[in-house]
């Protein structure tokens, strides 16, 4: 009988405006042409950092904040390597979900979510079928919602191979 397990991650970053040689504006791997970019030491990619928390809560083997900071010190700041690092840990487990909730005003989610899904993905090694991924802006009752920046929720579930 599998065992099944689930992980819950959440991240968040606010925006800065983008100086011409800054970072790229990039969400679940996925680059967009905007004026801003998240702030932050890495890349900022919030869904990926969402997602290797969720994995972390998973293994038990935090990445974020525990290695990424170090990581970002020696030049590493690919949220993608970051999650590369949690996925190594979890075996014997193989992911079957993942759910990704944005709370954001900006940027418009919906026109990138097939591109983002595929990203996803891609990464995780599942389907695109099992990358779920909805958007709001909450009624603007909170920073994310007003455009302060960018909140992400990542449930991940697992079963046992």
């Amino acid at each position: 009988m599998a065992k099944i397990k689930t992980g819950l991650g959440i991240d968040s970053h606010r925006f800065e405006l983008k100086a011409i040689e800054s970072r790229p504006f990039i969400l679940g791997g996925v680059t967009w042409d905007d004026p801003l970019s998240l702030a932050g030491n890495s890349d900022a990619d919030v869904v990926l950092h969402a997602i290797t928390d969720a994995i972390s809560s998973i293994t038990g083997k935090t990445i974020i904040g525990a290695q990424a900071d170090s990581l970002c010190s020696s030049g590493i700041t690919d949220s993608r390597e970051y999650l590369k690092l949690a996925l190594k840990d979890l075996a014997p487990y193989a992911i079957t979900h993942i759910a990704i909730a944005l709370e954001c005003l900006r940027p418009k989610i919906d026109p990138k979510v097939p591109k983002m899904r595929a990203s996803v993905a891609e990464l995780l090694e599942i389907p695109i079928e099992d990358v779920g991924i909805t958007a709001t802006s909450g009624e603007h009752l909170t920073d994310f919602g007003r455009g302060e920046g960018i909140y992400c929720t990542a449930i991940v579930t697992v079963a046992s191979e």
